[in-house]
């Protein structure tokens, strides 16, 4: 029998191993950016031609490579990081395997230029699947350039699993934020599509977080610092009321590497327990130092996840130190309740002595004389009561105020009158249980509606119609409503402005900084609005819709969901009735967007069965 067992060529192992390195455009620009950092550069340019499909470059000033380097970079497990298997317990840099350049050059057209400071001239390096084309001398400046085109062009099937342009961008611009936060110190800009997106100068962590969130987010902030010979924590958390439904602001970073952990994540949320608003959770920016011998990296292929040797006294640091925090600055509540702050030291008065007291007294004071008895006399005297009639001299009879009810006119209080004429001999037909449930009765027994579920299934189909067919009904503001956002958050609303203006939302300013209307919803509150759009943004990062319908949908669907009738809110009989009658006008009235009940029937025998 002939052997089976043969070895892979070279191409078709790289394309395996990019498989595991390379998932989406992301992928490409987290590895490009990380070997730009090793390279010691102090400026990095990153641009993005259709979110990334087309072309992704990543241009740097760094220490650059030679003639040699440049072309064994491409080989698999070719690295300058390490060079025996101990080293893997002293990393200080982010790539360390020798995989990212091979991988991503074997499904894709790359062209690298790179040059060292003290050549005069560079290498120039075109490959395509993996086979090198072109391998020249070319005039470029010190540093280099990696420019990755035409990705997964010879994997058809990959490419067609990647989204739609906006999700795509979206993943690229949070690997760029992981990148950027964890190197303050290096200048980043991102372009894409020829606009600048990003564009963060050399900062401090505290500024960099601004520049990347928005202004505001400066006063959010609540610092963060402890050091210990086991871990040291800086940083910096936000505060309990600026708590969001997203978990898209949780950033941890081990040693300038950005880092998953639900272990670590418990353990923030347990320092802020008490202080966040149900489904709300707390946004972080924290970098965790640690002895690089304590950690394990290499254990995932995006090396997001990192094993610690002590997790346990990491969790109590890093819990206690947030703790702290927040008590420090006020954030948590005081547990004396009947502390007065009115008695509390001023700090001006720290260094401030005891006054003593002066008494002044009138040594020549004699209660005896006969001058303090002749004042006591004069102040106890009464006065006179002769000549009181004259004070009721000028007064008039009553007969001039005689005529005073027919000279007033007074105005009549206004006579309300009702719209309709209220029947007092009206059935009742529906009833509300327990503020939850819309019961009715009819001819086989008894009708149970959900009425968050129903008045979802009635919602939605109107925001599919105002969506698709026409445009909804808009209730003006008296003045603009001005609501803050990051900046990741307004680009999800830029791209749907022209959808929320057909459901209702009529935008005067979307910028940067945050959005203004002027109009909302006829079905939405003012007070409401903020929650509505946080849902709303919250839905298309966790359900990331490819298609134009998918995401008309999906916005359907979030609305519906936000401006409901909530469980608990008591109906009036005319709302009752309403949510009744519109709830079977619907084309699918069973379920709800969701797919669940909206309502079940109880026969008269089921009824009669609990009485047997």
């Amino acid at each position: 029998m002939a052997d089976i067992i043969q070895l892979l060529p070279d191409h078709v192992a790289n394309q395996i191993a990019a498989g595991e390195v390379v998932q989406r455009p992301a992928s490409v620009v987290k590895e490009l950016l990380e070997n730009a950092i090793d390279a010691q550069a102090t400026f990095v340019k990153l641009i993005i031609k259709d979110a990334g499909k087309t072309l992704i470059q990543v241009i740097d000033n760094g220490v650059g490579m030679s003639q040699t380097d440049a072309r064994l970079s491409f080989e698999r497990h070719a690295t300058s990081k390490i060079r025996q298997a101990d080293d893997l317990f002293q990393l200080h840099t982010k790539g360390f395997r020798g995989e990212a350049l091979a991988s991503i050059a074997a499904i894709a057209h790359v062209e690298l230029k790179t040059k060292r400071e003290h050549e005069e001239v560079g290498t120039h390096i075109i490959i395509e699947g993996s086979d090198v084309t072109s391998q020249e001398v070319v005039v470029t400046p010190t540093g280099t350039s990696v420019a990755v085109k035409n990705l997964f062009f010879n994997i058809p099937a990959r490419r067609n699993f990647l989204k739609s342009n906006p999700v795509e961008t979206r993943h690229i611009i949070d690997e760029f934020h992981r990148v950027a936060l964890a190197h303050a110190d290096i200048s980043f800009t991102l372009h894409h599509n020829g606009s600048e997106i990003f564009n963060l100068p050399e900062s401090n962590y505290r500024q960099r977080i601004v520049n990347i969130f928005g202004t505001k987010t400066n006063e959010r902030l609540v610092p963060v610092k402890e050091d210990t010979e086991l871990l040291k924590v800086s940083g910096f958390v936000v505060k309990p009321e600026y708590a969001k439904k997203t978990r898209g602001e949780q950033f941890f970073f081990v040693n300038d590497r950005f880092i998953k952990s639900s272990y670590l994540n418990h353990a923030i949320n347990s320092a802020f327990d008490g202080l966040l608003r149900d489904g709300t959770h707390a946004s972080y920016f924290l970098n965790l130092r640690v002895d690089p011998k304590t950690i394990d990296i290499n254990i995932h292929p995006t090396k997001t996840e990192i094993k610690f040797d002590d997790e346990h006294s990491l969790y109590a640091i890093l819990r206690s130190a947030v703790k702290h925090s927040l008590g420090q600055f006020n954030i948590a509540p005081v547990l004396d309740f009947d502390r007065d702050a009115t008695m509390d030291t001023p700090y001006n008065y720290h260094d401030k002595g005891a006054s003593v007291p002066t008494v002044e007294v009138d040594r020549s004071f004699n209660p005896f004389s006969e001058k303090e008895q002749s004042k006591q006399s004069v102040s106890f005297k009464k006065e006179s009561t002769a000549g009181w009639e004259s004070l009721y001299v000028g007064l008039q009879s009553d007969d001039e105020f005689s005529n005073f009810d027919t000279n007033m006119q007074f105005e009549s209080d206004a006579s309300t009158q009702q719209i309709f004429d209220e029947d007092t001999n009206k059935v009742v037909t529906t009833f509300q249980l327990q503020n939850k449930y819309i019961v009715n009765t009819i001819k086989s027994g008894m009708l149970i509606i959900n009425q968050n579920k129903a008045h979802q299934r009635i919602l939605y189909e109107q925001f599919l119609q105002d969506l698709t067919v026409k445009e909804a009904v808009s209730q003006q503001l008296l003045f603009p409503l001005e609501l803050e956002f990051s900046t990741s958050e307004i680009s999800i609303i830029k791209e749907l402005e022209s959808q929320l203006a057909q459901t209702g939302f009529v935008f005067s300013k979307l910028s940067k900084e945050g959005v203004a209307l002027t109009g909302i919803p006829v079905s939405a509150s003012e007070t409401s609005v903020f929650k509505i759009l946080e849902m709303l943004i919250n839905d298309v990062q966790n359900e990331v819709p490819d298609s134009h319908f998918s995401q008309t949908d999906m916005l359907a669907k979030s609305l519906a969901k936000s401006l409901a009738v909530k469980n608990g809110q008591s109906l009036t009989q005319q709302e009752q009735e309403h949510i009744l009658n519109s709830l079977f006008a619907c084309k699918e009235p069973n379920v709800t967007p969701f797919g669940t009940k909206t309502f079940i029937t109880v026969s008269s025998d089921d009824i009669d069965k609990k009485f047997n």
